[in-house]
């Protein structure tokens, strides 16, 4: 699965980014919005996949030779700054591991806030008035009397209108706001992802293996009987004993998904397709009913098995790292920052800050979707 892992080493500022600082925000949204453009492709076509691998294996060039040409004596003061370096190997996997604790300290100060976002979604607690107000940027250059006609007319407009509870698709809007998500929306799962409340991100406790678990709460439905759906994905932070000098940071593993206990008839992850079949002896043509996968958000939490011995096919490898950085994505934008992809203010400044890139950057992106990687 080396090529999975690599493709997620080729986005690290994903996973470390607020406490790390490896890059400016400026630099982070460019790279989102190349990963998008890339996990769209790869779920289209794997085949890029195997193409990119091939380019990113021609980007570290090769050997000049003069290594080969030094004396032995000199090979061996190489040979010492080689361990060296995977001592600082080691050192920078204990960094990653403390970083870690670090997020997932931090995620306990941000639960609270959270749990009162999702409150207020779901209808569960009213803001007061205060909590209420904020002043948009539209608003700071207007009279008083324009802000009263304005207030006025927002009011009638809310006596014309049914009071709704909480704040009505919420999760939805924001899927569909974000184009790595509402890739994965099918028409058939709006419904469903109307009752989604809450979207948590769980880290793993203190000594255990580096993991985090995305939840995902919904209110009772008729789609199925959970009110929670889990992705767990599970990393390492160590130096490979065989290839040290490979490490690059927490590497995504494996992820699991959970059971689905649909109601009958309300799976949408299947469809049942009539086939004609002909008898090859008698000629005669029968109908047969098959059910077979279907496309829809809810096979994220169906992800292919890693075999022990880490091989997966084309395919599979695909779909994994479109899943990692997905999950990556959920965890570090969207948790933390929905109510601007709810509104819209979070895709407006990816936006800005990719556009002014220039052609520099929409060379990067036709590079990583593909176009180049293919002829």
């Amino acid at each position: 699965m080396c090529l999975t892992l690599r493709l997620y080493h080729l986005l690290p500022v994903c996973f470390y980014k607020r406490t790390a600082r490896f890059v400016d925000d400026h630099h982070f949204m460019c790279l989102c919005s190349i990963a998008r453009q890339l996990t769209v492709q790869m779920m289209q076509n794997p085949q890029i996949l195997a193409a990119l691998q091939e380019r990113l294996d021609g980007l570290n060039g090769s050997p000049s030779g003069y290594m080969e040409s030094l004396p032995k004596v000199v090979k061996r003061r190489v040979n010492a700054l080689k361990n060296l370096q995977v001592k600082c190997a080691h050192i920078e996997a204990k960094f990653y591991e403390e970083v870690h604790e670090l997020e997932r300290k931090y995620a306990a100060l941000y639960q609270p806030l959270f749990d009162k976002r999702s409150d207020i979604v779901k209808a569960a607690y009213e803001p007061t008035d205060e909590e209420c107000e904020w002043k948009a940027d539209e608003e700071e250059e207007l009279t008083d009397e324009m802000k009263e006609k304005a207030k006025l007319e927002e009011e009638k407009k809310d006596e014309e209108k049914e009071d709704p509870k909480g704040i009505p698709e919420f999760w939805l809007t924001v899927f569909k706001n974000v184009d790595l998500l509402s890739d994965m929306l099918q028409e058939h799962d709006e419904p469903i992802l109307k009752h989604l409340q809450d979207i948590k991100v769980k880290f793993s406790d203190p000594g255990q293996p580096m993991s985090f678990t995305l939840e995902f709460h919904f209110e009772p439905n008729d789609f199925f009987t959970n009110t929670m759906l889990t992705k767990t994905y599970k990393m390492r932070s160590e130096p490979d004993e065989s290839d040290p000098f490979s490490f690059d940071g927490p590497e995504i593993m494996n992820c699991t998904g959970c059971t689905i206990d649909w109601t009958k008839g309300k799976n949408v992850t299947l469809k049942t397709i009539k086939k004609k079949q002909k008898h090859k002896g008698r000629g005669t043509v029968r109908t047969v009913t098959k059910t077979v996968p279907n496309d829809s958000f809810f096979n994220f939490f169906t992800p292919p098995e890693v075999p022990e011995n880490g091989e997966l096919d084309e395919d599979s490898e695909a779909v994994l790292a479109a899943d990692f950085e997905i999950g990556h994505f959920i965890r570090e934008r969207i948790v933390p920052r929905a109510v601007l992809y709810f509104t819209g203010e979070a895709i407006e400044d990816d936006d800005d800050d990719y556009d002014e890139e220039g052609e520099e950057a929409d060379d990067e992106v036709r590079l990583l979707s593909g176009n180049d990687l293919v002829n």
